[in-house]
């Protein structure tokens, strides 16, 4: 039983209807339980008080390796993968992540089936077998994942901070672990490191250490029933908590200018400061104060000035990477060519803005404004999925007071100038890091990061010479913000007029559509409203996508300054390019969204070029096409995926070629032309009345269509956009080999993807639920047994309402074709378990996915993309999730296995496979030895794209007018 029920009063959110109740188990295991009766999925998250700070020296990676290795199996359930095979099979998902001081284990399953669920997860912190055999593949897959992010600047920046450190400090480690450190120098020292994983376990996982929170359907009671039942057994040694005290930066990692070269194109500047963490301030929130006007982008701000000289593109800044014993606060600055050589400039004006600070005083209404737009984010915060939330929650346990479990930090409500005071003195000159990143620095280093091979140099940079960087710095007008005029003070839920469960069309035009779904579920203060312009002049050329795309970039750009302030007051925009044209997007409180949405159409209409920010934004496109090629090998084979398949889309190769060449005088004439004809397709949701909803379009369409010279025409019935798949053919198999884009990344990648159907509901679930059944096995043959690479996915795919499944693969142990022919190998080997299921475990997985069907949407940005995705497929299924729930109904065990014989086995008439190859720097030799094999009979090779595209019949469009819906 447990040792007590302690009624903490826990701070919840107004809205909250769920109960909690926190628990101590008699091995002192700390529990909160939750309760909601709404939910259609349970979870769990057990947080241990173990990280990589633990790991013993000359075993790096070990806490991160233990978490793999938990996954495996029990003394109770000793085969191997079953949890996850369970969880998986019962509609779930489960994963973990190793932190510096903490590992996070967690799961969520269909409701009907926590309680096995739940027995099979604490098996872990009870009886975990760790075999011989599967620590000796496991290093291998940890191994994977390490090799995947030796090209990521990300990884690479974060380690060279840690290697610029007190080596004595466990911060100064190398924490993700790899073959070497777990194998290769264990080995060579005699050491054996599944006994000192075991050890490892032993020592380390204790349950006064542990923090978990259950999330379950039932009552209170039955919830705390089920823990004290599957919990009580973890052991408790009593361990003290793990503590690191110290400061990982001495003097001698201070006052630094560190000069890297990253792997991207671009330049960045990272000015880090070791302060006092705000933890042990969290009710005054010092950082978020700080951040919030360091990082601030409206008028006066830093980043404002920054932009204005065309020296920024991006600036964030706060707290980063923390501990209760030390901390760093970062301002991360994204350079442009010309802001890259005037660093100096860049810093003087960093601290000049710091010096204002200090001169202005800590202001009471700029914290009091902070307090009021975290309290009411706090109060309506959309509902997140369970998993999700009992991972946040689990972490704040080790962190907070049971009060502050669901809140943490989110609420400074304290003011108290001079802790913020404190921690701005600590942003001084003489406590700085300067991080400077560049592919100038190319040959011009000294020193290597021996983790990830990171080029470096190292030089000191004196308070003295900060100061001389700020006195000629220019004489900006650097001043506080202005008071936000976008919080909401209107908070009232309206009343939706009609019980609507699905979008209805309000209104439909020559010049629009509008669907509108007013919320009837979430009853939270906030809209959704999406309007896709569709421009027929938009995407018919390579020069026309780059134009369209510098144009909806420029507009976010000019808006910045104003709109920001509407994203502080937790209303979000975006204006995105699409093949079609571009569409704006506004989700967030409803009161003030009316104002923003006609600030950005009146930009729209009004919009000019202006050369110094049409420069700017030009040369960060040109930058992220050229980065194309860093991207990882299994994202550069879904890319040519998707080209070989979508009609009418063009390679990013053709439009780095014509950007260079493009100028203001292009995308002036452009803008008028593109706007000149158009139809707009919107969708309204939320808190939001239908009168409103329909004035919202109307003013819209009188700004564009109406009046005596309207800037936009309707569309001619030709012109409506279509999407248009290829269709492969039935009993062919069809290849696409790549040379890997980055000459560097030794990783390989495979898109093996199987085009079934059109979007169908019958066929959707049968194609579901072999996804469903062959999720897990796929995971567990290709990753765990042969250990292929790290990223093993088996998933669905749908190409505007073309359905199919693809396996997703990288490895650097072996090439493309190799792993291809593992997949078919899985193919036959799963045949026989499909055969060999019984009609109890038949009609287990069926019941799984109706459970994972019915669904409930969480919040309305869901909900709405749900519906945006019918919209702009042009499928207008609003109700496909019951209409498959009762296609499943009937579906038999003998159905499916036709499905499969039809479509999926190796061999059959009616499958279409496309099997798209990446090929990294390890397996070249396999690249162009195919090139001179034999095609094998069904086989086609391709080796044009467009020439294939053109040459292949496409499927209908359900896309492709304003015609087909009846009012």
């Amino acid at each position: 039983m447990a040792v007590g029920r302690e009624d903490v009063e826990i701070l919840k959110p107004r809205i909250d209807k769920r109960e909690y109740r926190r628990i101590v188990l008699r091995n002192s295991l700390q529990v909160l339980l939750i309760s909601d009766l709404d939910t259609d999925k349970c979870a769990a998250s057990m947080n241990v008080g173990v990280g990589s700070f633990c790991d013993p020296d000359g075993l790096e990676g070990l806490a991160h390796f233990l978490e793999h290795m938990l996954f495996y199996a029990s003394e109770k359930y000793p085969l191997e993968d079953s949890y996850s095979k369970y969880i998986t099979e019962h509609g779930g998902s489960t994963n973990a992540f190793t932190a510096s001081e903490m590992t996070n284990y967690y799961f969520d399953v269909n409701t009907d089936c926590f309680e096995e669920a739940l027995d099979r997860f604490a098996q872990f912190f009870i009886k975990p077998l760790m075999s011989a055999d599967a620590t000796m593949r496991e290093i291998k897959a940890v191994d994977s994942e390490n090799q995947k992010n030796l090209l990521s600047d990300a990884w690479r920046m974060n380690q060279l901070q840690k290697h610029l450190s007190l080596e004595s400090h466990p911060y100064h480690k190398f924490s993700t672990g790899n073959w070497d450190t777990l194998d290769v120098r264990p080995k060579a020292k005699g050491v054996d490191t599944r006994q000192e994983l075991l050890k490892f376990y032993e020592d380390k996982y204790s349950a006064n250490l542990m923090h978990l929170v259950v999330y379950s359907k039932e009552s209170l009671d039955k919830i705390q029933c089920l823990v004290e039942d599957k919990f009580q057994e973890i052991r408790n040694s009593d361990r003290s908590r793990f503590q690191f005290p110290g400061q990982p930066c001495t003097s001698e990692h201070l006052e630094i200018l560190v000069r890297a070269v990253p792997i991207k194109q671009g330049h960045k500047l990272r000015i880090v400061w070791p302060i006092t963490p705000s933890i042990l301030h969290y009710k005054e929130g010092p950082c978020r104060y700080l951040g919030h006007l360091i990082g601030h982008e409206g008028e006066g701000s830093l980043f404002y000035v920054l932009k204005k000289s065309g020296w920024a593109t991006g600036l964030s800044a706060g707290e980063g990477e923390w501990t209760s014993e030390f901390s760093f606060f970062n301002v991360v600055i994204d350079l442009t060519d010309a802001g890259q050589d005037n660093m100096q400039d860049i810093v003087g004006l960093l601290f000049k803005y710091i010096q204002l600070l200090q001169q202005s005083g800590v202001c009471k209404w700029i914290f009091d404004e902070l307090s009021a737009v975290c309290e009411t984010g706090f109060h309506y915060q959309d509902k997140i999925s369970p998993i999700d939330y009992v991972v946040n929650i689990s972490s704040n346990m080790q962190i907070y007071p049971p009060k502050d479990w669901l809140v943490g930090s989110l609420l400074p409500s304290d003011f108290n100038p001079a802790i913020i005071q404190k921690i701005l003195n600590e942003l001084s000159p003489e406590n700085v890091r300067i991080f400077w990143e560049s592919k100038k620095f190319e040959g011009l280093t000294d020193k290597v990061e021996p983790w990830y091979g990171t080029a470096y140099s190292i030089e000191k940079v004196s308070s003295s010479k900060i100061q001389a960087w700020m006195s000629s710095a220019p004489n900006e007008n650097l001043h506080l913000p202005a008071p936000n005029v976008f919080i909401p003070k209107d908070l009232s839920i309206k009343n939706a007029q009609e019980e609507v469960k699905f979008p209805v069309l309000l209104r439909k035009s020559s010049y629009s559509k509008l669907w509108y779904k007013p919320d009837t579920v979430f009853s939270t203060p906030k809209a959704y409203v999406k309007i896709d312009f569709n421009c027929p002049h938009a995407g018919n050329s390579p020069e026309t996508e780059v134009l369209g795309d510098l144009f909806a970039r420029l507009l976010l750009d000019y808006l910045n300054e104003y709109a920001y302030y509407a994203q502080v007051a937790g209303l979000l925009y975006g204006i995105s390019h699409t093949d079609s044209g571009f569409e704006v997007t506004l989700v967030g409180y409803n009161h003030k969204l009316r104002i923003l949405l006609e600030t950005i159409i009146d930009k729209i209409v009004k919009f000019e070029v202006k050369p110094d920010r049409f420069s700017v934004i030009k040369e960060m496109e040109i930058k992220d096409y050229q980065n194309f090629k860093f991207q990882q090998p299994y994202q550069q084979a879904m890319y040519y995926c998707s080209l070989i398949l979508k009609d009418q889309t063009r390679p990013w190769v053709e439009r780095l070629d014509v950007l260079p060449r493009l100028n203001v005088e292009d995308l002036t004439n452009f803008a008028p032309m593109m706007l000149s004809q158009a139809f707009l397709e919107c969708y309204i949701a939320g808190n939001i009345e239908r009168e409103e909803a329909e004035s919202m379009v109307q003013h819209v369409e009188d700004v564009f269509f109406k009046g005596p010279n309207p800037i936009c025409r309707p569309l001619f019935p030709s012109q409506f956009l279509t999407n248009r798949v290829v269709k492969l053919e039935r009993g062919m198999n069809y290849c696409y080999s790549k040379e890997g884009l980055n000459p560097s990344d030794e990783n390989s990648a495979l898109v093996h993807y199987i085009q079934v159907h059109q979007d169908d509901f019958i066929l959707n679930v049968k194609l579901q639920l072999f996804a469903l059944v062959a999720k897990q096995p796929a995971f567990h043959q290709l990753r765990s047994v042969e250990q292929l690479g790290y990223i093993t996915v088996l998933m669905q795919r749908n190409d505007s309402g073309i359905c199919g499944v693809q396996f997703i693969i990288q490895s650097t142990v072996k090439g493309p074709a190799h792993i291809d022919s593992r997949v078919e190998a899985f193919l036959k080997m799963f045949e026989n378990k499909l055969y060999e299921m019984t009609n109890d475990e038949f009609k287990s997985n069926v019941n799984a996915l109706i459970d994972m069907k019915l669904e409930k949407h969480k919040n309305l940005r869901e909900e709405s993309r749900f519906y945006w995705r019918e919209i702009t497929d042009g499928t207008l299924k609003f109700d496909r999730r019951e209409a498959e729930v009762a296609a499943l109904k009937k579906l038999t065990q003998q159905e499916l296995i036709e499905f499969f014989n039809e479509n999926l086995k190796v061999g059959a008439t009616r499958k279409k496979t496309l099997s798209v190859q990446v090929h990294g720097n390890q397996h070249l030799a396999e690249y162009h030895s195919q090139k001179s094999e034999a095609v094998q009979p069904n086989t086609i090779q391709i080796n044009d794209i467009f020439s294939f595209r053109r040459s292949q019949p496409l499927y209908g469009s359900f896309r492709g007018g304003s015609g087909h819906v009846k009012l």
